[in-house]
Protein backbone atom coordinates (compact mmCIF):
# COMPACT_ATOMS: atom_id res chain seq x y z
CA UNK A 1 0.00 0.00 0.00
CA UNK A 2 1.50 3.33 -1.23
CA UNK A 3 1.19 6.33 0.50
CA UNK A 4 -0.19 9.25 -1.34
CA UNK A 5 1.67 12.68 -0.44
CA UNK A 6 -0.33 15.72 -0.95
CA UNK A 7 1.59 19.34 -2.26
CA UNK A 8 0.76 21.42 0.18
CA UNK A 9 -1.25 24.71 -1.08
CA UNK A 10 0.77 27.76 -2.13
CA UNK A 11 0.32 30.61 -1.20
CA UNK A 12 0.53 32.71 -4.52
CA UNK A 13 0.91 36.41 -2.63
CA UNK A 14 3.88 35.18 -0.89
CA UNK A 15 5.38 33.07 -3.67
CA UNK A 16 8.74 34.61 -4.78
CA UNK A 17 8.68 32.29 -8.44
CA UNK A 18 5.37 34.57 -9.40
CA UNK A 19 5.61 37.43 -11.74
CA UNK A 20 5.35 40.61 -9.87
CA UNK A 21 2.41 41.32 -11.29
CA UNK A 22 0.32 38.06 -10.67
CA UNK A 23 1.67 38.37 -7.09
CA UNK A 24 0.23 42.57 -6.95
CA UNK A 25 -2.56 41.28 -8.44
CA UNK A 26 -3.14 38.35 -5.61
CA UNK A 27 -2.31 40.84 -2.71
CA UNK A 28 -4.78 42.94 -3.56
CA UNK A 29 -7.59 39.98 -4.09
CA UNK A 30 -6.28 38.44 -0.54
CA UNK A 31 -6.94 42.36 1.19
CA UNK A 32 -10.07 42.81 -0.21
CA UNK A 33 -11.45 39.35 0.90
CA UNK A 34 -9.99 40.07 4.34
CA UNK A 35 -11.65 43.32 4.98
CA UNK A 36 -14.90 42.33 2.36
CA UNK A 37 -17.15 43.43 5.23
CA UNK A 38 -15.73 47.07 5.93
CA UNK A 39 -15.33 47.65 2.50
CA UNK A 40 -18.88 47.02 2.41
CA UNK A 41 -20.25 49.28 5.33
CA UNK A 42 -17.75 51.87 3.88
CA UNK A 43 -19.17 51.68 0.61
CA UNK A 44 -22.92 51.59 2.27
CA UNK A 45 -22.01 54.76 4.27
CA UNK A 46 -19.97 56.76 1.41
CA UNK A 47 -22.97 56.15 -1.10
CA UNK A 48 -25.26 58.79 0.53
CA UNK A 49 -22.58 61.53 0.35
CA UNK A 50 -21.52 60.86 -3.22
CA UNK A 51 -25.01 61.07 -4.05
CA UNK A 52 -24.94 64.43 -2.31
CA UNK A 53 -22.04 65.60 -3.85
CA UNK A 54 -22.93 65.25 -7.44
CA UNK A 55 -26.17 66.30 -6.94
CA UNK A 56 -24.81 70.10 -5.54
CA UNK A 57 -22.75 70.06 -8.75
CA UNK A 58 -25.57 69.29 -10.99
CA UNK A 59 -28.17 72.08 -13.00
CA UNK A 60 -31.26 73.01 -11.25
CA UNK A 61 -33.05 70.82 -14.22
CA UNK A 62 -31.18 67.20 -14.01
CA UNK A 63 -31.07 67.74 -10.48
CA UNK A 64 -32.90 64.39 -8.91
CA UNK A 65 -33.60 63.32 -12.52
CA UNK A 66 -32.94 59.55 -13.63
CA UNK A 67 -29.48 60.80 -14.51
CA UNK A 68 -27.18 60.39 -11.52
CA UNK A 69 -24.12 61.78 -13.39
CA UNK A 70 -23.52 65.47 -14.36
CA UNK A 71 -23.92 65.89 -17.37
CA UNK A 72 -21.84 69.41 -16.95
CA UNK A 73 -20.34 70.06 -13.26
CA UNK A 74 -21.79 73.62 -12.07
CA UNK A 75 -18.70 74.51 -9.25
CA UNK A 76 -20.25 77.78 -8.72
CA UNK A 77 -23.69 76.45 -6.93
CA UNK A 78 -21.54 76.13 -3.95
CA UNK A 79 -20.80 79.85 -4.40
CA UNK A 80 -24.45 80.84 -5.29
CA UNK A 81 -25.97 79.42 -1.98
CA UNK A 82 -24.21 82.17 -0.06
CA UNK A 83 -26.34 85.16 -1.98
CA UNK A 84 -29.00 83.01 -1.60
CA UNK A 85 -29.01 83.18 2.54
CA UNK A 86 -26.55 84.35 4.48
CA UNK A 87 -24.87 81.05 5.02
CA UNK A 88 -21.97 82.95 6.99
CA UNK A 89 -24.30 84.33 9.68
CA UNK A 90 -26.23 80.51 10.23
CA UNK A 91 -22.57 79.19 10.46
CA UNK A 92 -21.91 81.42 13.18
CA UNK A 93 -24.85 80.64 14.84
CA UNK A 94 -23.89 77.03 15.11
CA UNK A 95 -20.73 77.26 15.91
CA UNK A 96 -21.82 79.27 18.89
CA UNK A 97 -24.56 77.04 19.92
CA UNK A 98 -22.64 74.25 19.42
CA UNK A 99 -19.64 74.96 21.03
CA UNK A 100 -20.66 76.92 23.85
CA UNK A 101 -23.08 73.49 24.32
CA UNK A 102 -20.46 71.24 24.57
CA UNK A 103 -18.25 73.47 27.08
CA UNK A 104 -21.43 73.81 29.14
CA UNK A 105 -22.08 70.18 28.64
CA UNK A 106 -18.46 69.15 30.35
CA UNK A 107 -18.56 71.90 33.00
CA UNK A 108 -21.91 70.13 34.18
CA UNK A 109 -21.31 66.38 33.16
CA UNK A 110 -17.29 65.70 34.46
CA UNK A 111 -18.38 66.71 38.49
CA UNK A 112 -21.60 65.20 38.13
CA UNK A 113 -20.47 61.86 36.49
CA UNK A 114 -17.82 62.35 39.24
CA UNK A 115 -20.00 62.36 42.28
CA UNK A 116 -21.98 59.09 40.24
CA UNK A 117 -18.91 56.70 40.11
CA UNK A 118 -16.13 57.86 42.63
CA UNK A 119 -18.15 59.11 45.50
CA UNK A 120 -19.86 57.24 48.09
CA UNK A 121 -23.24 59.22 49.41
CA UNK A 122 -26.72 58.17 50.38
CA UNK A 123 -29.22 58.58 47.40
CA UNK A 124 -26.49 58.07 44.94
CA UNK A 125 -28.50 54.99 42.98
CA UNK A 126 -31.77 56.67 42.71
CA UNK A 127 -29.80 60.01 41.26
CA UNK A 128 -28.42 57.44 38.84
CA UNK A 129 -31.64 55.90 38.24
CA UNK A 130 -33.08 59.19 37.91
CA UNK A 131 -30.34 59.89 35.09
CA UNK A 132 -31.35 57.22 33.16
CA UNK A 133 -34.78 58.05 33.48
CA UNK A 134 -34.11 61.37 31.92
CA UNK A 135 -32.50 59.92 28.79
CA UNK A 136 -35.31 58.16 28.03
CA UNK A 137 -37.80 61.16 28.30
CA UNK A 138 -38.19 62.50 24.62
CA UNK A 139 -37.55 66.51 24.34
CA UNK A 140 -41.14 67.01 23.22
CA UNK A 141 -42.36 66.00 26.14
CA UNK A 142 -41.08 69.38 28.02
CA UNK A 143 -41.42 71.45 25.06
CA UNK A 144 -44.61 73.26 26.18
CA UNK A 145 -43.33 73.67 29.71
CA UNK A 146 -39.86 74.96 28.45
CA UNK A 147 -40.97 77.15 25.97
CA UNK A 148 -43.41 79.04 28.46
CA UNK A 149 -40.80 79.26 31.08
CA UNK A 150 -38.16 81.01 28.44
CA UNK A 151 -40.57 82.78 26.75
CA UNK A 152 -41.63 84.37 30.64
CA UNK A 153 -37.63 85.07 31.05
CA UNK A 154 -37.94 87.04 27.23
CA UNK A 155 -35.45 84.77 25.89
CA UNK A 156 -37.21 82.92 22.98
CA UNK A 157 -35.83 84.26 19.72
CA UNK A 158 -32.60 84.04 20.88
CA UNK A 159 -30.09 81.01 21.01
CA UNK A 160 -29.67 80.84 24.94
CA UNK A 161 -32.64 78.48 25.47
CA UNK A 162 -31.09 75.95 23.67
CA UNK A 163 -27.13 76.56 25.07
CA UNK A 164 -28.48 77.31 28.93
CA UNK A 165 -29.54 74.07 29.87
CA UNK A 166 -26.65 71.84 28.97
CA UNK A 167 -24.84 73.98 31.68
CA UNK A 168 -27.24 72.75 34.04
CA UNK A 169 -27.82 68.84 32.96
CA UNK A 170 -27.18 66.68 30.27
CA UNK A 171 -28.16 63.43 30.99
CA UNK A 172 -27.10 61.19 28.46
CA UNK A 173 -23.31 62.60 28.70
CA UNK A 174 -23.50 62.12 32.55
CA UNK A 175 -24.10 58.53 31.95
CA UNK A 176 -21.26 58.04 29.47
CA UNK A 177 -18.96 59.96 31.47
CA UNK A 178 -19.79 57.83 34.23
CA UNK A 179 -19.69 54.45 32.82
CA UNK A 180 -16.08 55.87 31.21
CA UNK A 181 -14.86 56.95 34.81
CA UNK A 182 -15.94 53.45 36.36
CA UNK A 183 -13.17 51.34 34.31
CA UNK A 184 -10.26 53.70 36.44
CA UNK A 185 -9.05 52.10 39.16
CA UNK A 186 -10.90 53.28 42.68
CA UNK A 187 -7.24 53.12 44.04
CA UNK A 188 -6.00 56.05 42.35
CA UNK A 189 -8.90 57.87 43.76
CA UNK A 190 -7.89 57.21 47.45
CA UNK A 191 -4.31 57.51 46.83
CA UNK A 192 -4.63 61.40 46.39
CA UNK A 193 -7.20 61.44 48.99
CA UNK A 194 -4.16 60.20 50.88
CA UNK A 195 -1.80 62.40 49.52
CA UNK A 196 -4.28 65.42 50.85
CA UNK A 197 -6.05 65.53 47.61
CA UNK A 198 -9.51 67.50 48.04
CA UNK A 199 -12.06 65.85 45.66
CA UNK A 200 -12.03 68.49 43.32
CA UNK A 201 -8.00 68.06 43.23
CA UNK A 202 -8.38 64.53 42.40
CA UNK A 203 -11.19 64.71 39.69
CA UNK A 204 -8.89 67.64 37.93
CA UNK A 205 -5.73 66.18 38.51
CA UNK A 206 -6.62 62.40 38.49
CA UNK A 207 -9.67 61.56 36.96
CA UNK A 208 -9.79 64.10 34.01
CA UNK A 209 -6.67 63.05 32.37
CA UNK A 210 -6.79 59.55 32.71
CA UNK A 211 -11.10 60.12 31.03
CA UNK A 212 -9.41 61.94 28.35
CA UNK A 213 -10.77 59.25 25.22
CA UNK A 214 -14.18 59.49 26.83
CA UNK A 215 -14.42 63.28 27.51
CA UNK A 216 -13.49 63.23 24.03
CA UNK A 217 -15.91 60.92 22.74
CA UNK A 218 -18.77 62.91 24.80
CA UNK A 219 -17.84 66.44 23.55
CA UNK A 220 -17.65 65.14 20.48
CA UNK A 221 -21.58 63.40 20.72
CA UNK A 222 -22.64 66.33 21.79
CA UNK A 223 -21.14 68.34 19.03
CA UNK A 224 -22.74 66.57 16.63
CA UNK A 225 -25.93 66.68 18.32
CA UNK A 226 -26.41 70.47 18.70
CA UNK A 227 -24.64 70.65 14.95
CA UNK A 228 -27.22 69.08 13.48
CA UNK A 229 -29.76 69.83 15.55
CA UNK A 230 -33.02 71.05 13.80
CA UNK A 231 -36.20 70.72 16.60
CA UNK A 232 -34.62 73.22 18.94
CA UNK A 233 -33.86 76.20 16.78
CA UNK A 234 -36.88 75.57 15.11
CA UNK A 235 -38.94 76.08 18.38
CA UNK A 236 -36.94 79.16 19.89
CA UNK A 237 -35.50 80.84 16.97
CA UNK A 238 -38.16 80.17 14.11
CA UNK A 239 -39.27 83.41 13.73
CA UNK A 240 -35.69 85.57 14.53
CA UNK A 241 -34.33 84.35 11.06
CA UNK A 242 -30.57 86.69 12.93
CA UNK A 243 -30.61 83.67 15.20
CA UNK A 244 -31.08 80.63 12.65
CA UNK A 245 -28.38 77.73 12.61
CA UNK A 246 -27.50 75.95 9.20
CA UNK A 247 -29.98 73.25 9.67
CA UNK A 248 -32.37 75.74 9.57
CA UNK A 249 -31.53 77.63 6.59
CA UNK A 250 -31.46 74.10 4.67
CA UNK A 251 -35.39 75.07 5.13
CA UNK A 252 -34.57 78.20 2.61
CA UNK A 253 -34.11 75.94 -0.50
CA UNK A 254 -37.22 74.60 -0.31
CA UNK A 255 -40.48 76.11 -1.19
CA UNK A 256 -44.22 75.24 -1.49
CA UNK A 257 -44.25 74.39 -4.48
CA UNK A 258 -40.47 73.89 -5.93
CA UNK A 259 -37.20 72.32 -4.22
CA UNK A 260 -33.84 73.70 -5.52
CA UNK A 261 -32.05 70.23 -5.21
CA UNK A 262 -28.69 71.34 -5.98
CA UNK A 263 -28.25 74.12 -4.16
CA UNK A 264 -30.05 72.32 -1.08
CA UNK A 265 -27.40 69.19 -1.31
CA UNK A 266 -24.97 71.97 -1.77
CA UNK A 267 -25.46 73.64 1.35
CA UNK A 268 -26.35 70.27 3.21
CA UNK A 269 -22.64 69.27 1.39
CA UNK A 270 -21.16 72.07 3.00
CA UNK A 271 -22.86 71.55 6.11
CA UNK A 272 -21.40 68.22 6.38
CA UNK A 273 -17.69 69.65 6.14
CA UNK A 274 -17.06 70.58 9.64
CA UNK A 275 -18.10 67.25 11.26
CA UNK A 276 -16.52 65.50 8.88
CA UNK A 277 -13.25 67.19 9.92
CA UNK A 278 -13.85 67.07 13.13
CA UNK A 279 -14.80 63.55 13.42
CA UNK A 280 -11.56 62.63 11.52
CA UNK A 281 -9.10 64.64 13.72
CA UNK A 282 -10.75 63.10 17.01
CA UNK A 283 -11.41 59.59 15.59
CA UNK A 284 -8.70 58.38 17.82
CA UNK A 285 -9.66 59.42 21.03
CA UNK A 286 -13.60 58.57 19.78
CA UNK A 287 -12.83 55.02 19.17
CA UNK A 288 -11.00 54.71 22.30
CA UNK A 289 -13.58 56.24 24.30
CA UNK A 290 -16.38 54.20 23.19
CA UNK A 291 -14.82 51.10 23.93
CA UNK A 292 -13.88 51.52 27.19
CA UNK A 293 -16.81 52.75 28.31
CA UNK A 294 -19.96 50.40 29.54
CA UNK A 295 -16.47 47.88 30.30
CA UNK A 296 -17.88 47.78 34.00
CA UNK A 297 -21.16 48.41 35.35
Amino acid sequence: MTATLTKPPVDVAADPEQPPRKRDVAGFLNWVATHSIGLALGLMFATPVVFVFLTAVMSDDQAFTSDLWPREWHWENFVEVFDKAPLFQYLINSLTYSLLATFGMLISSIPAAYALAKLRWRGRNVAFLLVIGAMMLPPQVVAVPLYDTWSSLNLTGTLWPLIAPYFLFDAFSIFLLRQFMLTIPQSYVDAARVDGCSEFQALVRIIVPMAKPGIAATALFCFLFTWNDYFGPLLYTGEAKDNWTLSLALATFKGMHIVQWNSSMAVTFLTMIPAVVLFVFAQKSFVKGITFTGVKG
